[in-house]
């Protein structure tokens, strides 16, 4: 392809609406430009990205014996409310009419569509399983889209359904889609974790989010420093303690004047935050009130108490209903003489001679136990993890990493199938509901994740599999015959060896040619001038390492396809 025309659009001034760097430099290198809140045209060099992406999914997927098909982007309302999902969804849902007012929905993912495809096709199970995928645009009316392709309201998905006789079969699947996502993400060239995941609203017994780590990513991710266990903050395990309470000092009330926060209360009482427990007053949707206990300097995994209590929201009590239900302001409560119920996380069950609040203003109690000064109805697992928690799994330690949820596979159960009345006969004639697994991947997320991870102050490093263009042809002053005579010929001879190039042809200075192939990200530039005509020489730089070499004329584009193929093998992990 040649630069002088091409569309490729280069900015050198960054959008004011773009916050992260993957927004920023995919506006800046033309690859993608805004046409609405979270919707954007995919410019030609953003395209060629996301085809990568697109082929590397699809050849994997088809690898693992998925069947590729193409499912509708705009649904009837009826097949939702088949499921319940049309009034359980929420105003991410984009609801239209049709001009005789027949309601449907622009997919935002395809449960019910799939799953009415195999009820009316699959009747069976000597056609089982089966595992069906699609790679489509979605669209989700984020309250707030924000940080370009990351989170928009229209997207690319490839989304992916299985189904099965029993939950053994599910488990099969799940697993083939598991190792199939690892193969995709390797295959990208990316450093990511497969975590273990809550399974939110989709619904389902178990998921994995396949996350890209990189510093600017949203969701905080814990690893082992020593096994492959690895999941969401949200989901990570944490091992109870094995210290045994046993109370040494009696109760005293203290004054703590103007001091509420542990931090606060810790400092003027001498005491280590690991030594306090805070009292948190929290509501369901259902309204009900209760306590939760917490080391001072442990957080509430909400998501871990919305299981414990059955619940679908909990939320921090107004500061009415802690003075109702405590008798003192927020800063002060504390578990003793409580008429609610007391739920505690299970590190609290191995403390003893804590501090907590009083239920008075500017007032606390040294020298706490449960079991003598008031009753806790549940121990729990119910903190947010942290660097340093010992692993549920082995000895080791858990790490904590910034991540960006590119995949996630999840075990659904009979959910869809059961609701829709998908059945198939058994080799007794019997009918039996299917057992489903969905699988998604965010295709342009996907690019996007690659760019937070692999860029510096001049631009996209892009990892080899996923690079627009594999090579770069700076050529130096075209209007040179000679010059541009070399450019041409080096051009000519990559593309006969099949390697994919930019050949920048345009009549610009050399500076403000180094500085667009550096934004754009290719992995490999050679440059082309008369110096090095001279030498008989072109001049090679690695856009990630930097590192500049000399190739003789002659066999330059032998040397170049090798370097492009072994990088290929190298960032595959083959």
């Amino acid at each position: 392809m040649r630069y002088s025309q091409y569309l490729l659009p280069t900015l050198k001034e960054t959008p004011g609406d773009a916050e992260v760097i993957s927004h920023q430099l995919m506006a800046r290198a033309g690859m993608i430009r805004k046409v609405a809140a979270g919707i954007y045209d995919y410019l030609p060099l953003g395209l060629r990205v996301i085809r990568k992406v697109e082929n590397i999914v699809r050849e994997e997927m088809n690898r693992a014996g998925a069947i590729e098909l193409l499912m509708p982007s705009v649904v009837p309302a009826d097949l939702w409310e088949e499921t319940g999902r049309w009034q359980q969804y929420g105003k991410e849902l984009l609801r239209i009419k049709d001009r005789k007012d027949t309601e449907f929905c622009f997919g935002p993912t395809h449960e019910e569509v799939v799953t009415e495809i195999v009820r009316g096709t699959v009747n069976s199970y000597r056609q089982l399983p089966i595992n069906l995928y699609q790679i489509q645009t979605k669209f989700r009316d984020e309250i707030r889209p924000r940080f370009g392709l990351m989170r928009g309201r229209e997207f690319i998905m490839k989304d992916a359904y299985s189904f099965d006789l029993d939950d053994a079969g599910a488990s099969a699947s799940y697993e083939k889609m598991y190792q199939a996502y690892r193969r995709i993400f390797e295959r990208c060239g990316l450093k990511f974790r497969a975590v273990e995941a809550d399974t939110g609203n989709i619904g389902g017994s178990s998921s994995h989010e396949f996350m890209v780590l990189a510093e600017t990513g949203e969701d905080d991710i814990v690893s082992c420093d020593a096994c492959e266990y690895a999941a969401n903050v949200e989901k990570a395990e944490l091992r109870p303690s094995t210290t045994l309470a046993s109370a040494t000092q009696p109760l005293v009330e203290v004054d703590t004047p103007n001091r509420k926060t542990i931090e606060e209360v810790s400092a003027f009482l001498k005491v280590a935050a690991t030594q306090t427990v805070k009292t948190l007053i929290v509501q369901n949707e259902r309204k009900e009130t209760l306590a939760v206990l917490l080391r001072g300097d442990h957080d509430l995994n909400e998501i871990k108490l919305c299981r414990l209590l059955d619940c679908n929201e909990i939320e921090m009590a107004s500061e009415e209903t802690v003075q109702a239900v405590t008798g003192a302001p927020s800063g002060f409560a504390g578990p003793v003489g409580l008429k609610v119920r007391i739920i505690a996380d299970q590190e609290v069950q191995g403390l003893s001679d804590y501090v907590i609040g009083a239920n008075a203003l500017d007032t606390h109690f040294v020298g706490a136990n449960h079991g003598r000064d008031f009753a806790v109805e549940t121990f729990a697992d119910l903190r947010q993890a942290q660097a340093g928690d010992s692993c549920p799994r082995c000895e080791g330690a858990l790490e904590v990493w910034r991540g960006i949820e590119v995949g996630h596979v999840f075990k659904l159960g009979t959910k869809y199938s059961e609701a829709m009345g998908a059945t198939v006969l058994d080799d007794q004639g019997q009918d039996r509901t299917l057992v489903m697994g969905c699988y998604g991947i965010g295709v342009g997320r996907t690019a996007a994740a690659a760019i937070e991870q692999n860029h510096d102050a001049n631009g996209i490093i892009w990892p080899m599999p996923l690079a627009p263009f594999q090579i770069i042809i700076s050529v130096l002053n075209p209007n040179a015959a000679e010059v541009l005579e070399a450019g041409e010929t080096l051009y000519a001879q990559l593309l006969e060896r099949g390697i994919e190039v930019l050949l920048d042809d345009r009549d610009e200075r050399p500076g403000s040619k180094f500085k667009d192939a550096d934004l754009l990200g290719i992995p490999l530039r050679v440059t082309v001038g008369a110096r090095g005509l001279k030498e008989q020489c072109y001049e090679l730089q690695n856009r990630r390492s930097g590192e500049r070499a000399m190739l003789p004329m002659v066999e330059a584009a032998t040397q170049l396809a090798a370097q492009v193929h072994s990088a290929l093998n190298a960032e595959a992990g083959g």
